[in-house]
């Protein structure tokens, strides 16, 4: 019988997509019960709501929860910059991590959690949903099957609204403070693509160059706007544009090129995700994914981590791939300011 645990949930006022967790955690049939931090109680009502008698007790600091409780896993979503010692007391109390990103204002403050999460067999997962959702599982095993050839080259934007910037309530958060959050919008929303581009094609990226900038001009301490070329390990090159450009919604993109055909994927469309081979029984044809682009999101991605670590299967991210996707960010970031060319 597939087994169930106790999911610890540790956050405060600043907790980012707190609600989506909850409601993940609601419908996962790995978890058995939550227990919940959240001191000064302000997300209380909306978990009883969304996780009814799932919801089995409360705590005021995390210390208290973990002393207590020991939890099998814990989800920890809080600002960037005071998140790393209460992970680093989660792995010490023996828990599983899944980690809102970047819960780290430096990749230095990350590596030795995931050091110790490796030495001590336990999961680190950083919250980076986009994985699985279908579209993106059917293009990896589409590039790793060969049919599209050996890569020749990459290229990824991922655009967001302009307008939220624009709101007092949005400059005044954690995530528009470098010093609190560890960057703009490439360490918020660009670090998916940047995941994504290593996980859909197999290598890491080992060189880059990159430049930020406020370009909106509002008062916001983080960038709004980045651009980076990228080296994969295997040879091949990359570009990414990153930014908050639009009046709403999102613009996104993945383009792979191969020696045998290319795909490309815009997950925003109905279909999202077309691609042509030049040989097989339909080349020289552009073929569309017709599978379902459900489920998605945080639900699918926060059930496949309680499995994981209920069951000891195989986790949605690696702690090394979680790792790898931070030192990728920082390094651009460290290349925008030192105007030379980073190697991870």
């Amino acid at each position: 019988m597939p087994k169930k645990i106790k999911v610890g949930f540790i956050t405060n006022s600043d907790g980012a997509h707190v609600t989506a967790y909850f409601t993940a955690l609601a419908t996962t049939d790995a978890c058995s019960e939550v227990v919940l931090s959240d001191p000064g109680q302000r997300w209380v009502p909306e978990a009883k709501k969304r996780m009814g008698n799932k919801l089995t007790r409360l705590y005021e600091s995390h210390d208290e929860l973990l002393k207590r409780e020991k939890p099998e896993m814990v989800i920890v979503t809080l600002e960037a910059r005071v998140a790393p010692p209460v992970i680093d007391a989660a792995l010490d109390a023996g828990c599983h991590v899944f980690a809102e990103k970047p819960s780290c204002v430096r990749a230095d403050d990350f590596q030795p959690l995931a050091f110790k999460a490796e030495s001590k067999h336990l999961n680190l997962m950083l919250a980076l949903a986009n994985r699985l959702n279908p579209e993106f599982q059917f293009a990896r095993e589409l590039i790793a099957s060969g049919r599209i050839g050996e890569i020749y080259g990459l290229d990824l934007h991922l655009v967001a609204d302009q307008t939220r910037l624009t709101r007092k309530s949005y400059q005044d958060a954690w995530y528009t403070d470098r010093s609190r959050s560890g960057g703009g919008h490439l360490i918020w929303l660009g670090i998916h693509w940047l995941d994504l581009a290593m996980h859909l094609t197999g290598a890491s990226i080992e060189r880059v160059t990159g430049m930020i900038h406020n370009t909106g001009g509002q008062p916001i301490k983080v960038e709004d706007s980045a651009v980076a070329t990228m080296k994969f390990e295997d040879g091949f090159l990359g570009t990414m544009n990153s930014g908050y450009y639009l009046d709403r919604r999102y613009h996104s993109g993945i383009k792979v090129w191969g020696s045998k055909g290319w795909l490309h994927l815009q997950q925003m469309l109905d279909k999202p995700l077309h691609w042509y081979e030049s040989t097989g029984d339909k080349a020289r044809q552009i073929q569309e994914f017709s599978g379902s682009k459900q489920p998605r999101g945080y639900t699918p991605f926060v059930q496949a981590a309680v499995e994981a670590c209920a069951n000891e299967t195989e986790a949605p991210i690696s702690v090394q791939d979680s790792l790898r996707a931070l030192k990728t960010v920082f390094a651009i970031y460290e290349s925008a300011e030192s105007g030379t060319a980073v190697s991870l």
